[in-house]
């Protein structure tokens, strides 16, 4: 018998422009969305909408797009990306120069001290906007009227869907111009990725307000991280639209410390979830309290994301 699906109830306003609240600046800023145009055309336009269902969701059009951004011609589009988004060059672990291609500048890797780990318990896997809901057959009032989170969609595994039910959840969403590598959350074990195929919809609130299921639909990764303190956390990395692949460059079944590099995604926006059993974590308050005013989070990679409940 199907376990049912644990539930978040939704609603929504129509996206005219994306806000979050800044940790570091403490200011709420508007994000400079990255083909903007093209997403209100393919998930708010009907001739979009064909398209979208056509060939824009499927993995052929997103390899693809990768593959174009893994061609020597596409190096002449990194100097001018950093300067529209204002990157800080000073980061990067190589000089923007030496990336052969696109994808290369991407996925790049950033000087350690760029990323310090906290010494928080848990601390966020990625860079990027992020939502964390206490428990997530709780959560109400966001993305998309009428819709409801379903768990054992998301996990397609009966077991870990009842252990999780009532538990935490992460939700990071990270856009093209962030740094697309993921990292571990906490200290572990984690054992081996599990691949749930899928189609690649965008995960970006413009898609998502209009349907969160893209978050269950698509093409996903799922790990299972076993600790000390926590029992066992679960984290999955979302693929969507132009993300040609999601790698990972950890070893299984050894440990990690939370900082560590999991793997990263190739070129594209996309998200990591993470989830936590119930009663184990204490969400940090800057997060749980724009959670619930419908506002996402920035901090980057290696911050605080909570402590041992």
């Amino acid at each position: 018998m199907l376990v049912a699906a644990a539930s978040l109830v939704l609603v929504s306003a129509p996206v005219k422009e994306i806000q979050y609240y800044n940790r570091y600046s403490q200011t709420m800023e508007t994000e400079q969305v990255y083909g903007e145009s093209f997403l209100q055309w393919a998930y708010g336009n009907p001739l979009g909408k064909i398209a979208l269902h056509s060939f824009v969701k499927r993995p052929f059009f997103s390899k693809w797009y990768g593959h174009r951004m893994d061609q020597p011609e596409s190096q002449s589009k990194v100097l001018p990306f950093i300067d529209d988004y204002d990157m800080d060059a000073a980061e990067f672990a190589d000089a923007p120069e030496s990336y052969a291609t696109f994808n290369e500048f991407f996925y790049r890797k950033l000087k350690q001290e760029a990323r310090p780990v906290s010494d928080a318990e848990v601390v966020f896997p990625a860079d990027g906007r992020h939502l964390g809901f206490a428990n997530i057959d709780d959560i109400g009032g966001f993305f998309v009227k009428g819709q409801q989170f379903d768990l054992a969609k998301l996990l397609v595994d009966d077991q870990l869907t009842e252990r999780f039910r009532g538990g935490s959840l992460v939700l990071s969403r990270l856009c093209p111009v962030d740094y697309h590598r993921f990292h571990f959350p906490v200290s572990g074990t984690p054992g081996e990725t599990q691949l749930i195929n899928g189609p690649l919809f965008s995960v970006s609130p413009i898609a998502l307000r209009r349907r969160l299921a893209y978050l269950w639909e698509n093409k996903r990764t799922v790990t299972q991280i076993e600790t000390e303190s926590m029992g066992t956390v679960l984290m999955l990395e979302i693929g969507a639209t132009c993300v040609g692949s999601i790698l990972q460059t950890y070893q299984a079944n050894q440990a990690m410390t939370k900082g560590a590099e999991k793997g990263y995604f190739a070129f594209g926006g996309s998200s990591t979830i993470t989830v936590f059993e119930p009663g184990k974590i204490q969400l940090a308050d800057d997060l749980l309290a724009n959670s619930a005013k419908q506002v996402e989070t920035y901090a980057r990679m290696g911050d605080t994301m909570g402590s041992i409940a």
